[in-house]
């Protein structure tokens, strides 16, 4: 593949925009993805080469939120262990199981989320520490961990949104839940890149020109969501919803 002008140019633009919106709510690969196989990336490379810039974006906005308070490492930095299983296992899984069947149950969960979020109009304005869990609520969480990993390393459309649901449902607005979502995120990211490296499946020269670009989109999108806010962060959280809803809904019924 070669890289010409016009290719850099839409990779470094097309990075950017995609970390932006990432870095707080998840949802980028609806950009980063098409990006890469609009600049001549066959599939399998571009979900592997994803993952490398994607990873260096998720650090990014990682530190963001871990510098400005906004991770709860004691309790979420438990969680690490089962995500990193969860999407080693979706990303090895990837290569015996095609993802697209899990389109109709992804948009399904999606549109709760959405209609859940909108209903309850106060949710994630306010918050302070994360309530404290029984001993189910512990093992609910770890489950959560454990299969959004998984999702994100087999699949990985509204990985973000869905980690952010969760941290809600714990008692946290929405800048903790974007920052804690985050630091798992970023964990699904490196275990499933591990493995697509394995494969062979990134390209290096792409990832890495991709990544850059990315790791600036990630560092204005985190800065800007903490500087302005819970209601900043839900306006974005439910638009990226509805747009990952109409993508899913559209490949369904075009196969595009």
């Amino acid at each position: 593949m070669e890289l010409t002008w016009g290719i850099i140019v839409l990779i470094i633009a097309g990075g950017f925009l995609a970390a932006f919106i990432d870095s707080t709510v998840g949802g980028g690969g609806l950009i980063s993805v098409p990006v890469l196989l609009a600049a001549g990336l066959p599939p399998h490379l571009a979900l592997g080469t994803n993952k490398l810039s994607a990873s260096m974006s998720s650090i990014t906005s990682t530190l963001t939120f871990l510098h400005s308070g906004k991770i709860n490492l004691r309790s979420t930095g438990k969680l690490v262990p089962f995500t990193a299983i969860g999407a080693s296992g979706g990303a090895l899984l990837l290569q015996l199981i095609p993802s697209d069947w899990l389109r109709p149950a992804i948009v399904v969960m999606l549109v709760g989320v959405t209609i859940y979020t909108l209903l309850k109009r106060n949710w994630g304005m306010k918050g302070g520490a994360a309530r404290e869990l029984s001993s189910a609520g512990k093992l609910g969480m770890m489950a959560a961990a454990l299969l959004l990993g998984g999702y994100d390393g087999f699949f990985g459309p509204g990985t973000g949104s869905f980690l952010i649901f969760v941290f809600l449902l714990l008692g946290l607005d929405f800048v903790q839940a974007a920052g804690n979502a985050k630091l798992l995120n970023f964990t699904s990211n490196i275990a499933s890149l591990i493995v697509f490296l394995s494969l062979g499946w990134v390209d290096f020269r792409v990832g890495l020109l991709m990544g850059v670009s990315m790791v600036l989109g990630s560092l204005v999108g985190s800065r800007l969501a903490i500087r302005q806010g819970a209601r900043y962060v839900k306006l974005l959280f439910v638009a990226v919803t509805v747009v990952l809803i109409g993508r899913q809904l559209w490949t369904l019924i075009t196969g595009k």
